[in-house]
């Protein structure tokens, strides 16, 4: 299930709306999750993935980037990550239907707590195991959901992992794949013209030797 909701300003941080589940206790529990979101929040970078989830704990955050904006839940490790990520398509398009002009603006933290209103109802839709199964049926075109990256909270966070070196470490391996390409076929290239002037020699010295002596 949804354990918690935040939504804040992927340029800086800023967290534009929350929801905890209802129960007092419950809520007591997660600050320390509070905690790490707001952490993750400030980690985000223009090259972060746009799409990822971060186990900790008993639990996994699931975040996705959109128009700017960050919206990340925490979830228990047996929630699907299919109907997580459902859960932040359609949360974001609320959101920016009834926020997205406000965001650029926005200057305190929480300025639309009042969309947890709409959060709350969502997650009690999604709570429902019948509506959840009826909304995996809805939308089982969500695509690339296997591909999204999976990290640990710690190498994140404790070790200081920016959110932005996840994005980095696969395009570097890309790069220095290619790099090592073009080295190989200049290095062939190199030896086929070498084959190529020694046998333009040999055949020079060959006729110099007969015609000319």
């Amino acid at each position: 299930m949804v354990l918690m909701v935040m939504i804040a300003r992927a340029t800086d941080g800023l967290p534009l709306a929350a929801s905890l589940q209802d129960d007092e206790q419950s809520g007591r529990g997660m600050l320390e999750y509070q905690n790490q979101a707001k952490m993750l929040f400030k980690k985000l970078t223009p090259n972060s993935p746009t799409k990822c989830s971060i186990e900790t704990g008993p639990y996994v955050f699931h975040y996705m980037i959109e128009s700017d904006v960050c919206y990340l839940v925490l979830c228990e490790r047996g929630f699907s990550k299919k109907t997580a990520f459902t859960f932040l398509e359609e949360m974001s398009s609320e959101f920016l239907s009834q926020h997205g002009q406000k965001v650029p603006q926005a200057t305190r933290p929480y300025s639309c707590i009042e969309f947890d209103t709409y959060i709350q109802k969502l997650r009690r839709q999604y709570s429902d195991q019948r509506g959840r199964r009826h909304l995996h049926q809805l939308r089982e075109d969500l695509n690339d959901v296997q591909r999204i990256m999976m990290e640990n909270i710690d190498d994140v966070l404790q070790r200081g992992t920016a959110l932005s070196d996840l994005e980095n470490k696969a395009s570097g391996l890309s790069s220095l794949s290619r790099t090592y390409h073009k080295d190989a076929q200049y290095l062939n290239m190199r030896s086929t013209f070498a084959k190529i002037a020694a046998g333009g020699v040999l055949t020079l010295v060959v006729v110099l030797y007969f015609f000319v002596f």
